[in-house]
């Protein structure tokens, strides 16, 4: 929604769609998105500075941060870009560094002081930005999460501190950190439901209610026969959140799944494959019943291809303990295991999702869009459901549909009646249940949960796994083409990044051997026991921050690359930056002589000029992987890049 801002201030007008990443902008006004993208990647150094500064005391630590992130080529290509990834970087930063604020104000004991509370409540805001963006922002509350949980721990060994005192603690930050970006993420999305309410081509993936609130969608102020009736033609959704549409295509099963017969499945985009005509089951010769009622047995024909839904005992293709829903027969002719039952369930689309099956009038009709029925096979006794399991390509990753032998009221045996044609009804205008904003907002989020646990990576798309990401493994291709095109590719610093690396295995080495003499009694000298411990107390930290925004992707089913990992690597630059510091201030003074001119600080300069010119060495091999590059590919003589393929999986 900010990019969408920054974009709508300067003039862009919502025609260029975005679609694919070489799609050429033309006249499209695209410069105050990509500026509030780049100022976005930009924060993210002075925060990192400042933070290194608040949390370990050393200008020097923050100096090396900054350095490392500054002539990072990895920072520069994606902030450079109008994606969510700077945007999410920064309210990470930004709540990472109030995060530190506050902790200073708290080892000061600057308790409910002005700073303190703008503090706290800058924190709770940059909680819920970053929440807001993606919900990795999720990793950065967890951080904050656990450092309030130990400054409440230390207030409450403090035995100064009474009953009333310590509530007090706690219902402040209660308000800040809880509260607040709660506050803030629901702000977000009301202003997104306000701001977007048109239809789209992800309409489908909504339920009729949601999509009976936006504007152009053929479900908002629809007129349609209100009610089923027999030869009428519809379309039925899954009652699950975020479930799609009966659907099917002329592909059959494969061999070895099930009977070689036509695909059923569910599918979130909307096209005549979905349609469905209601049949009698039976010629009872009663013309006057006209309306499918509840307790009536259906035939359900594809009117594309003329096929009815079936059912049978073979096993369905994922859930084994189902039975197989197939499209059979032709031209309205098929067999017995054709013919389903309909139920009609007590309540509406937006009410008793849970309540127990109760049976019903028998005349109970079906209303369009509001009523809750299951399809009842007639000789295997199993309901219509929707697994919400992915098929494998031969259905194109379509979701699974089968026949659930367990006959309860589960909303993945419940369907909706959604879109109704029937030329001998009159139509009506349907009122239809419009959610609040807690339904909504809970819908979309099933939705944004189930849309992206199942990415899959597109044919010849790059992906990666998170064992590459530190040790800048493999890279991702931004834009590509021939020899005359402007070719970019993001790929962290090596030097950078390899010692970034480096730095989290010094940390763990040294914390090791600082605990282990410890232990053994073994005495250090004041200057150098208050180093370490300012040094790792802010490490610690840096590390947390790491961990915690690194470890999860290694748990993750779904399709991964490598800009998932930038969060992470700015914890790892801040990391770094204390270590190195840490290094070169012990180094300068084990070099430095009293007898001569080479004192610790002049050493400490001297060293910090050789790392920072090799990280600009490094950076000035590798910035056209940023800025673009042009000309042949880095296996050829003369192009800029070669010599420079360091690692047989750069595909540069």
């Amino acid at each position: 929604m900010a990019i969408a801002l920054a974009g709508h201030l300067t003039g862009y007008d919502g025609a260029f769609a975005f679609g694919k990443p070489s799609d050429l902008y033309g006249n499209t006004s695209y410069y105050g998105m990509r500026l509030f993208c780049a100022s976005c990647g930009t924060l993210c150094v002075p925060l990192a500075y400042l933070t290194v500064v608040e949390l370990s005391q050393s200008t020097g630590a923050a100096f090396i941060t900054a350095l490392v992130m500054i002539f990072d080529t990895g920072m520069l290509t994606i902030s450079q870009y109008i994606l969510l990834d700077p945007v999410l970087l920064v309210t990470i930063m930004m709540s990472f560094y109030f995060m530190a604020k506050t902790r200073r104000c708290h080892e000061q004991k600057q308790y409910f002081t002005w700073k303190w509370w703008i503090c706290l409540l800058l924190t709770g805001v940059s909680l819920g930005c970053a929440i807001s963006v993606k919900w990795v922002g999720l990793f950065i509350v967890t951080v904050v999460g656990i450092a309030t949980v130990l400054e409440l721990w230390d207030l409450f060994a403090d035995v100064n501190n009474t009953m009333s005192v310590l509530v007090r603690h706690f219902l402040a930050r209660a308000v800040c950190l809880i509260a607040v970006p709660v506050a803030v993420y629901l702000a977000w999305f009301a202003v997104h439901f306000e701001v977007l309410h048109l239809s789209g081509n992800g309409d489908a993936f909504f339920s009729p209610a949601f999509q009976s609130t936006l504007l152009n969608n053929t479900i908002n102020n629809c007129s349609l026969p209100p009610e089923v009736a027999f030869g009428s033609v519809i379309t039925l959704r899954n009652g699950r959140i975020a479930g799609g549409l009966l659907h099917s295509h002329p592909h059959l099963y494969p061999e070895g799944v099930g009977a070689r017969q036509q695909q059923i499945t569910v599918y979130h985009h909307r096209d005549d494959n979905n349609k469905w005509i209601v049949r009698k089951a039976y010629d009872d010769g009663n013309a006057t019943s006209k309306f499918v009622k509840h307790g009536d047995f259906i035939r359900l024909e594809h009117a594309v291809s003329r096929r009815l839904l079936h059912s049978h005992h073979h096993k369905a293709p994922l859930s084994t303990k189902h039975y197989q829903v197939t499209g059979y027969g032709y031209n309205g002719s098929g067999d017995m295991n054709d013919i389903w039952q309909v139920q009609v369930l007590p309540g509406t689309v937006l009410e008793g999702r849970e309540s127990p099956f109760v049976e019903l009038d028998e005349w109970k009709r079906i209303n369009v869009l509001k009523s809750r029925i299951m399809l009842i096979h007639n000789t295997s006794h199993c309901a219509l459901h929707s697994s919400a399991k992915q098929l494998p390509k031969w259905a194109w990753e379509q979701k699974e549909v089968s026949c659930n032998p367990k006959l309860r009221n589960d909303v993945a045996n419940t369907w909706i009646v959604e879109g109704h044609e029937n030329n001998n009804l009159e139509n009506a205008t349907l009122e239809t249940l419009r959610p609040s904003l807690l339904l909504k907002l809970y819908e979309s989020h099933v939705v944004m949960a189930t849309t992206n646990s199942g990415f899959k990576p597109k044919p010849n798309e790059q992906t990666s796994r998170p064992w590459m990401w530190p040790v800048n493994y493999q890279g991702q291709i931004f834009s590509s083409g021939s020899n005359d095109t402007i070719r970019v590719y993001l790929l962290g610093n090596p030097v950078v990044w390899w010692s970034n690396s480096v730095c989290v295995v010094l940390y763990i080495a040294m914390v090791t051997v600082y605990l282990c003499v410890r232990q053994r009694g073994v005495r250090l000298s004041d200057d150098v026991s208050d180093d370490l411990r300012r040094t790792f107390n802010a490490c610690h930290w840096f590390f947390l921050g790491w961990l915690l925004h690194y470890l999860p992707f290694c748990l993750m089913a779904r399709v991964l690359y490598f800009h998932h990992y930038f969060p992470a690597f700015m914890f790892n630059a801040m990391l770094s930056g204390t270590v190195i510091d840490l290094l070169l201030r012990q180094q300068s003074k084990l070099l430095s002589s009293p007898a001569s001119h080479f004192t610790p600080p002049l050493l400490y300069s001297a060293l910090l000029c050789g790392l920072a010119a090799v990280v600009l060495a490094s950076f000035s091999l590798f910035h056209p992987l940023s800025y673009g590059m042009t000309g042949e590919k880095s296996h050829h003589p003369d192009s800029q890049m070669h010599g420079l393929q360091w690692l047989s999986s750069w595909e540069f």
